[in-house]
């Protein structure tokens, strides 16, 4: 990718998923897309990769990990009084150079698996949309899976500014979420039934290892104070809770996994913004092998980032397929739309 390309990249993120949720990426994204040193910098990073979040995940992970430098009073995820954001990009560009080396090894070896508990916000009424579809319990198999916490959306609780509380009432996992525009989703008050969760991934993160945890942690943006509580809650839930994490290419392993699932129980494959990281040829594979399986038994596709950013639901009941299109949907699950 040539640097006017990468720059474009920066200021794309800087006005399509920055603003209104993080200044200091929103700042720095700016500045680095005319910075020709940064943009050669980003270089490095794995082919289809999210090259901002990339990058703006081995800084934050690096000052996590205790550097003393002085960017890190620009980071409201590392001190109580953040320095002007306006401010920061000669701080950041300094500690770019300063740790130029560590931070060219992250690139070439991590990936952008923000684990986004607040996605189950719009994932519940979809799987409380299949429930009352399928009328079966439901077999959860998650392609991109990070470390498995959105696996566990039926046992966090959720609230859309009603007063009404939906899923697992009692859990410590609090999710608020916006429902914009004229639908409300029909949500069954306790979650439906989970028989199987499955992860599958390319790189498994194991949130046993503090590495790995904290790379996740690293993907969390300075701002975002709810989104660490949530992350360190979900997280102390599923290390005490059973799941079957398996690591490959997730459209490779889905035959020989979807073949295990029982027929009492309703095959439910989702995605949530991993698809812009799998090759055309990887999409028009994972769609191929979902239909495939669709003329051999009922299966339920949740997805986005394969053809738009819009959250897609395709199913296949006796082999007949349908697709709907349930709405837009903010990247962290803030907000989003409602539309069957």
């Amino acid at each position: 990718m040539n640097l006017e390309m990468m720059a474009v990249r920066f200021r794309r993120f800087a006005a399509e998923e920055c603003r209104g949720s993080s200044g200091l990426y929103e700042q720095l994204s700016l500045a680095i897309a005319e910075d020709g040193e940064l943009l050669a910098l980003c270089s490095f990073a794995k082919k289809g990769q999210p090259v901002p979040n990339l990058l703006f995940g081995a800084v934050h992970y690096l000052l996590l990990k205790g550097s003393g430098h002085e960017l890190r009073e620009y980071y409201p995820s590392l001190t109580a009084n953040p320095r002007n954001k306006e401010e920061a990009f000669l701080p950041f560009k300094d500690f770019c150079r300063t740790y130029r080396e560590e931070i060219i090894s992250l690139l070439q070896s991590k990936l952008v698996q923000t684990n986004e508990v607040g996605r189950c916000a719009y994932l519940y009424p979809a799987f409380c949309h299949i429930y009352r579809t399928a009328a079966k319990p439901l077999a959860c198999i998650e392609i991109g899976t990070s470390a498995g916490l959105l696996l566990f959306w039926d046992q966090y609780s959720y609230s859309y500014g009603t007063g009404e509380v939906f899923g697992n009432a009692s859990s410590e996992v609090r999710i608020r979420g916006e429902i914009r525009g004229g639908s409300f989703p029909a949500m069954e008050k306790d979650p439906p039934p989970v028989s199987h969760r499955i992860g599958l991934d390319l790189h498994i993160l194991d949130l046993s290892d503090p590495e790995d945890e904290l790379w996740l942690l690293a993907l969390i943006w300075p701002e975002h104070e709810e989104r660490r509580e949530l992350f360190f809650k979900a997280s102390r839930l599923a290390k005490e809770a059973a799941l079957q994490l398996i690591e490959g290419d997730g459209v490779a392993l889905l035959p020989r996994i979807a073949g295990q699932i029982p027929a009492d129980s309703a095959l439910c494959i989702f995605h949530t913004h991993v698809a812009n990281q799998i090759p055309r040829e990887g999409k028009i594979r994972l769609l191929k092998e979902i239909e495939t399986i669709g003329k051999r038994r009922d299966v339920f596709h949740l997805y986005n980032n394969i053809a738009d950013g819009e959250l897609h639901l395709d199913y296949f009941i006796n082999g007949q397929k349908i697709e709907k299109t349930i709405g837009k949907t903010a990247g962290h699950g803030r907000w989003f739309e409602w539309g069957i």
